[in-house]
């Protein structure tokens, strides 16, 4: 029997099966070690991966291989393992991809543009070179990196100039969402420094995602620039669209559903949300770039809609963030191999990449800050911040896997880097809150443990929003 009859005939149960055990395990495991990392001071993205990598084959599949085997690579009746094995992980990515697409729609929403207005040329400054310090550390250090890198899987010998560019992007992005949480968890969301490094981060993301949909375009176009120019042509042409044609009709749409349902979304009006980031998404997978990216944008242009927010944080957070997000992260930690690292020489282009995206993010953000007028404790606060990855980059990751231009043993290397500079961001700032703004906020948050925590305090019901609008990326 061929593959495509035993597909055909496998019964719908069958496949069922392991996709629900899977689903179970990879959310409670998410969840309990989501938690624990949040008792020990870290986002829940940190105890996400974790569980991930403890359940894949870099710890459970090494320990116990008959029971890895039979939860993760689990034999389909009547079809042959090769098959079932290439075809289960699909089925999760495509999950995980639903949760990105509505949980980038949800990033997009939370853009705040007018930080970057209100905070003046350090932000641009900071966040430039933030950017561009890591990028070029990260492309250079690519040289020494690509003739140690094996094939990948599926798409056979990676180019050096595609690696570079993701090396690069991933060492040089910030993630907002983590940032975001982990200051308000520190009580330093509403602080000079933090507001600062805040609108930096989102500038950063910003440019990241124009960055990291540009690379997807020249790299799926095989570096034809005709090709690559027709994607960067429709993506400013579909943006433009949205902005001058789609918005005004949404933002009509909504402002009358939430005054009818109370600032609630109705149903059909959930629906027609939801339509419409499906919508995007299919627009922006048929010009040739990723689907979340549509989804992005759909948010980022009705992102002025505090209501919508509101409303659709209501609506949508929950279940994005406990079932869709944690999956995408706990896979990625499964796709993750540590024993891919095999010899000193993949582990010490694991340290070089960790060291250049710490260095890159400090040196670049830490210099651009003191000249900006920041003190060097100031600056050192601003670029340990600026360090937090998370979200973006894992994202950047798996499309760089999808691309067949990050390996296995690459790919295991980025999300180390992505871990480690995430669960540095606040033992850094720890060490460096002594003599600043820091030190009080701090300790009036009681995140210390030891410490009071801060007295009650009037809210104005704008600032309410603005510490409630960041909530709903708080498992990123």
């Amino acid at each position: 029997m061929t593959d495509a009859e035993s597909l055909v005939k496998l019964d719908v149960e069958h496949l069922l099966l392991p996709v629900l055990v899977q689903l179970a395990v990879i959310i409670a495991a998410a969840r309990l070690f989501g938690a624990l990392a949040r008792r020990v001071g870290q986002p829940s993205v940190v105890g996400e991966i974790v569980a991930g990598l403890l359940l894949g084959p870099s710890l459970l599949g090494w320990l116990y291989p008959e029971l890895f085997t039979s939860v993760f690579k689990p034999t389909l009746e009547g079809m042959s393992q090769p098959l079932a094995d290439a075809m289960l992980p699909k089925v999760f990515t495509v999950i995980s991809q639903f949760g990105l697409i509505f949980l980038m729609f949800l990033v997009g929403l939370e853009l705040e543009p007018r930080h970057v207005r209100e905070s003046g040329p350090a932000v641009v400054l900071i966040s430039l070179a933030g950017l561009a310090v890591p990028f070029a550390l990260g492309t250079a250090l690519t040289f020494l990196i690509h003739p140690h890198l094996e094939p990948h899987p599926t798409a056979g010998p990676v180019p050096l100039v595609g690696v570079s560019l993701f090396v690069g992007l991933t060492l040089s992005i910030t993630a907002i969402p983590v940032l975001g949480r982990i200051m308000m968890e520190l009580g330093i969301t509403r602080t000079r420094l933090g507001a600062v490094t805040l609108a930096a981060a989102g500038l950063s993301d910003a440019v990241g995602w124009v960055l990291l949909a540009s690379i997807t375009a020249l790299l799926k176009s095989n570096f034809q620039m005709i090709e690559t120019l027709r994607m960067v042509g429709l993506t400013v042409a579909f943006a433009l669209f949205m902005w001058f044609f789609v918005r005004p009709v949404l933002v009509r749409y909504f402002a009358f559903s939430l005054r009818e349902n109370g600032g609630r979304l109705s149903a059909t009006a959930l629906a027609v949300m939801l339509v419409c980031v499906l919508l995007a998404s299919v627009a922006t997978n048929l010009i040739g770039i990723f689907a979340v990216f549509g989804a992005f944008l759909l948010g980022a242009v009705l992102s002025d809609q505090t209501e919508l927010q509101r409303a659709a944080h209501a609506k949508l957070h929950d279940i994005v963030t406990s079932f869709f997000v944690p999956v995408f992260f706990t896979y990625t930690g499964l796709r993750t191999d540590i024993s891919s690292l095999h010899g000193g020489a993949m582990w010490f282009i694991c340290s070089a990449v960790v060291a250049a995206a710490v260095l890159g993010k400090l040196a670049g953000c830490g210099l651009a800050a003191r000249l900006s007028g920041f003190t060097w404790k100031e600056a050192g606060i601003i670029g340990a911040m600026m360090n937090a990855r998370g979200l973006m980059a894992l994202i950047a990751i798996n499309i760089g896997y999808e691309l067949g231009v990050v390996p296995r043993s690459l790919f295991c290397v980025l999300v180390i880097m992505a871990l480690a500079t995430t669960m540095l961001t606040t033992p850094l700032l720890l060490l460096l809150r002594k003599g600043t703004e820091f030190e009080d906020a701090i300790a009036r948050s009681g995140f210390l443990g030891n410490l009071p925590s801060a007295p009650a305090v009037a809210v104005t019901p704008e600032e309410s929003h603005a510490d409630s609008s960041k909530r709903i990326t708080t498992n990123s």
